[in-house]
């Protein structure tokens, strides 16, 4: 799921981290906090395997109709932001998925 949870308690401030050196081969993705058991609990900031031809959005919360709303960190192949699942237009060519033949070749309308 791209949104986590809904709550209307707003985050505490990000907890400053050390960020260690660049590692070959992996991302970091810095520490948020979560929401568990009816708390904020913060997750310490971790390397992830790189993924190529992919972007990872971190998890960030967002503030939506008064209420807090955690996007949970996702792997994006197109940078839009949609997760990859419920994207419409899979190559990017600017027609949608359902009246795209080959939805995974943008050359091929």
């Amino acid at each position: 799921r791209p949104y986590g949870v809904t709550i209307d308690v707003a985050p505490p401030p990000p907890r400053e981290e050390m960020v260690p050196a660049p590692r070959r081969g992996y991302v970091w993705v810095p520490g948020y906090w979560d929401w568990r058991g009816q708390r904020h609990v913060w997750v310490r900031g971790t390397w992830v395997r790189a993924r190529h031809g992919y972007v990872y959005a971190h998890p960030e919360w967002v503030q939506r109709d008064g209420h807090w709303v955690l996007r949970r960190g996702q792997w994006d192949r197109d940078r839009d932001g949609v997760p990859n699942r419920m994207d419409r237009d899979r190559d990017g060519d600017g027609i949608p998925n359902r009246r795209d033949s080959h939805p995974d070749n943008p050359r091929r309308p």
